[in-house]
């Protein structure tokens, strides 16, 4: 382990009782015991660099404040308070230190849950490139993987899936969050409209969404079986978002016209005599969301597993007294969720004209 003599680093667990369970493991893992100078009453191990590791519960988050800490697991991290992760997260400030989350994925409306979601995708968006210092990395390692890896039993896994409800056996073994209700398409809706591979039939129409201050701009297009076809999602200056969107097929589309938008469609329009705009408001984004919602739900749609996918999942609504209010969570993104909604309005569009070309209303999948 690298650090230096009185370096603090943490194994921090839910309550107590969980902390014992991994300082008494760690101690076993170790083939001579005098490796380690113990001490049982602070669930403290001293390496003989004098680094040391302490066993924290994370029950009292107030505990977690005033040290210095070097690198942290968090174990469980889905069944504590999100007090105990904010006190963590500060004692790792001042030393620029890692922090490792395990846990179940339990529901998305959580505190755990918006973090789960960030980092899915922090790591999509930075796959592949050359990144010093990545803010966030997602592992996903469910039930399965580990019967590969010959750590469980696969009868037993099995079993499992047979005694417990469906969504129990989804998040403890899949590590699928089940739905919490706030999810206006249904999580499960959702994941059967995945699909493997992006379609390489022509886009019949686009939705595009448009950036405001740290959002991104979306191009989603689907084609003539509702499928997606096209996915581009950036950020950049205006006049590069006009250069792109001017450089698209001249099929039906819905581009987000609000507020500095409407220029932006006044331009593409110069070029591309089928882009037309969309005014976002309170109503109009509950009636787009709310059309959505059919066609994940009907299955009339399909995307593969990207960034649309997860800000699908986190995507939430509440009711208010006037109306329901649809966003994604503080913190996140949902620019492609509504560039979907446009491409799936345009579409919808397009079956029900008489004139426009014969096609499938959402043809088979």
């Amino acid at each position: 382990m690298q650090g230096k003599k009185g370096d603090n680093f943490w194994w921090v667990a839910p309550v107590f009782s969980q902390a014992k369970i991994a300082f008494n493991r760690m101690k076993e893992q170790v083939s001579y015991p005098a490796f380690f100078k113990e001490n049982l009453s602070e669930l403290k191990l001293t390496l003989p660099n004098g680094v040391h590791i302490w066993f924290k519960s994370a029950d009292n988050p107030n505990s977690l404040y005033g040290e210095d800490v070097y690198a942290a697991v968090f174990d469980e991290f889905t069944r504590a308070k999100e007090a105990a992760f904010i006190a963590l997260r500060s004692t790792v400030t001042a030393t620029k230190g890692k922090i490792k989350y395990i846990g179940n994925c339990v529901g998305t409306k959580s505190w755990h849950g918006k973090l789960i979601t960030k980092a899915k995708i922090y790591t999509k968006e930075n796959e592949g490139k050359e990144v010093d210092n990545l803010e966030y990395e997602y592992f996903k390692i469910n039930a399965y993987d580990a019967v590969d890896a010959g750590i469980l039993d696969l009868a037993e896994v099995e079993q499992a899936k047979r005694d417990l409800p469906e969504h129990v056996f989804r998040e403890l073994y899949l590590a699928e969050p089940a739905d919490d209700g706030g999810n206006p398409f249904g999580l499960s809706h959702i994941a059967a409209c995945v699909v493997p591979f992006i379609s390489q039939k022509p886009v019949v129409c686009y939705g595009i969404d448009l950036a405001k201050s740290v959002d991104y701009s979306v191009i989603i297009g689907l084609d003539e079986d509702g499928h997606l076809a096209y996915f581009k999602r950036w950020q950049s200056s205006w006049n590069e978002t006009v250069r792109i969107l001017q450089g698209l097929e001249n099929v039906p589309m819905l581009i987000d016209s609000t507020g500095v938008g409407d220029p932006i469609v006044e331009q593409v329009q110069d070029e591309l005599d089928l882009a037309e705009g969309f005014h976002f408001s309170s109503r109009s984004k509950q009636q787009l969301m709310e059309g959505l919602a059919v066609a994940i739900q009907q299955q009339t749609v399909a995307f593969i597993d990207n960034i649309l996918r997860d800000e699908l999942d986190s995507f939430q609504f509440e009711h208010t007294r006037t109306s329901t209010r649809y966003s994604a969570p503080v913190g996140l993104h949902d620019d492609t969720v509504c560039a979907l909604a446009l491409a799936v309005k345009k579409y919808e569009e397009l079956a029900r004209t008489p004139k426009s070309k014969p096609m499938p209303i959402f043809g088979g999948r």
